[in-house]
């Protein structure tokens, strides 16, 4: 394989939102472009008028740009192959479906649509399923069926047809699949499918080899429900004159369900709590809003880390990935043959780990906006502080506000449970001198402080324990948070002493 000429797609139908399979067949195609110096090409494939959904063209090329999968050539880029969606192509598919015809290859079929459906009624009727094929196309309207001359008029007068491939009728087809290795498929097993419709636009399966052969494509990378297409686009380059310019094949593997059973689906998703794509989406004939990795607040960095690892592995222990060690240690012969496993659990572990590793004052500015919604004005220097001291507890941004909402609210609530197990009669006063005594620290620092508070304890025979949690009571109102000792340090000691005041007024001096 050179190298300089390694040309892969991505080529998604705009029928509605990008599912987290689909980005990950983008992402398999855009590493694999990487690590050859090739191109990645993005291509809308929007033949199917009828399924066609407003807003979801857009909807693709925003989840890539998120995900950090820049395209090469395709919409709103360019390149030499333009355009890059089939609807603006339609002019080029016809002259192949006519070429196929001639060689011999391919049929013209003027049943109607009804006639069709009583063809099936009359097969289910008798416990069958239709299947225009080698065997039926003989009793059906079509050119190979009709006489020459009645195929001519009916073509002159402008009939209704399509263009049907014609199946040999007995022969086995030897595949090779990168993922897979070699695959065999009998024709006889395989139907006469559409290739170009009555409404002059062609079906994916032609549409797609065609365009794959005029932009150069030399290595085709999706999912494995294609595979059942594959003897028929085998074929279609054999028919076309093209099988020494096929592409290589790989088919990735499935991404099932949290229990393993079935293909992921926007349905487990919802029924579990996760998202199932990666930009929240609005239906628009329905209304309705299904979630998206990044209002979630998932980083695109730890969805992307996430998805590599379904259905791939780099041979090593090393789980974390930026994008470039990605590039550096993706191959497809190490990409499963067996679906893979999602894990909700698991996708949140990697943002919890990008969460780790991002610099403070990145996380400051994301987590400004969340205080603001809040009511919270707050000096960054003690916000990064507060970050750096709760960060390791925090999933998403939207958490560090869970753990460290004390740092910038006095609680209005103090937990019942430890008032009536901590607290006694002596304690505001306790509270009051243990104030008093940090109040003389030269140096205010957690360190210095738990020292003190320790002191302090010995020398006033005060059980420790029960000092330490009444002050946090008093501090955050429950049992949660860091470290004591620096939750007193960033709020200072003015701060604790009137949050101290505060809680002995609710909580009074007798036991709870």
């Amino acid at each position: 394989m050179n190298d300089k000429n390694v040309r892969v797609r991505f080529a998604p139908s705009p029928t509605g939102p990008l599912h987290m399979g689909g980005v990950r067949t983008a992402l398999f195609n855009f590493l694999f472009a990487r690590k050859h110096n090739g191109s990645f090409i993005l291509r809308i494939e929007d033949t199917d008028q009828m399924r066609f959904v407003p807003g979801a063209e857009e909807y693709i090329i925003e989840s890539l740009q998120w995900c950090g999968l820049h395209y090469d050539e395709g919409p709103g880029v360019g390149g030499p192959h333009a355009p890059y969606r089939q609807s603006e192509r339609s002019a080029i598919y016809r002259q192949y479906a006519e070429r196929l015809v001639n060689a011999g290859w391919a049929y013209y079929a003027f049943d109607a649509p009804e006639e069709l459906d009583q063809k099936r009624k009359e097969a289910e009727a008798q416990g069958k399923s239709f299947a225009y094929d080698a065997l039926s196309r003989q009793h059906m309207k079509n050119s190979l069926s009709l006489p020459e001359s009645r195929v001519r008029e009916l073509l002159a007068a402008g009939t209704p047809h399509v263009v049907r491939f014609k199946m040999p009728p007995d022969e086995e087809i030897v595949m090779h699949d990168l993922i897979r290795g070699e695959i065999r498929v009998k024709t006889s097993t395989l139907d006469d499918k559409v290739l170009f419709k009555a409404d002059g636009l062609p079906t994916y399966h032609l549409a797609n080899v065609v365009d794959d052969f005029l932009m150069r494509i030399t290595h085709v990378i999706r999912g494995e429900e294609w595979l059942p297409s594959l003897p028929l686009h085998v074929l279609l380059y054999r028919g076309l004159g093209w099988e020494d310019k096929r592409p290589e094949f790989a088919h990735l593997p499935l991404i099932l369900k949290p229990n393993g059973q079935g293909k992921l689906s926007k349905r487990d998703g919802d029924k579990m709590g996760f998202p199932v794509f990666p930009l929240q989406w609005k239906d628009p004939e329905t209304g309705e809003v299904s979630m998206g990795y990044r209002e979630q607040g998932y980083f695109p960095e730890a969805f992307i880390n996430m998805l590599a690892l379904l259905g791939w592995n780099p041979g090593t222990e090393q789980e974390l990935f930026t994008l470039d060690e990605l590039i550096q240690a993706f191959s497809l012969d190490r990409v499963n043959k067996s679906g893979a496993r999602f894990d909700p659990e698991k996708a949140r572990w990697f943002n919890q780990q990008y969460l780790r590793k991002r610099p403070a004052p990145e996380l400051v500015r994301l987590f400004l906006p969340v205080l603001q919604s809040k009511g919270v004005r707050a000096d960054e220097n003690t916000v990064e502080r507060i970050v750096e001291t709760v960060r390791d507890r925090a999933v998403f941004v939207s958490d560090l506000w869970d753990h460290s909402w004390f740092f910038f609210q006095r609680p209005e609530t103090y937990d019942p449970a430890i008032v009536k197990k901590r607290w006694s009669e002596q304690m505001p006063e306790w509270l009051s001198s243990l104030i008093a005594h940090l109040e003389k620290l030269t140096s205010f620092t957690a360190p210095e402080i738990k020292q003190a508070i320790h002191d302090f304890a010995e020398a006033k025979s005060i059980p420790a324990g029960n000092l330490m949690n009444c002050l946090r009571l008093c501090l955050v109102g429950s049992s949660m948070g860091p470290d004591l000792a620096l939750i007193c340090e960033i709020l200072g000691t003015e701060e604790i002493k009137q949050r101290i005041e505060k809680a002995v007024a609710v909580i009074g001096n007798g036991v709870h």
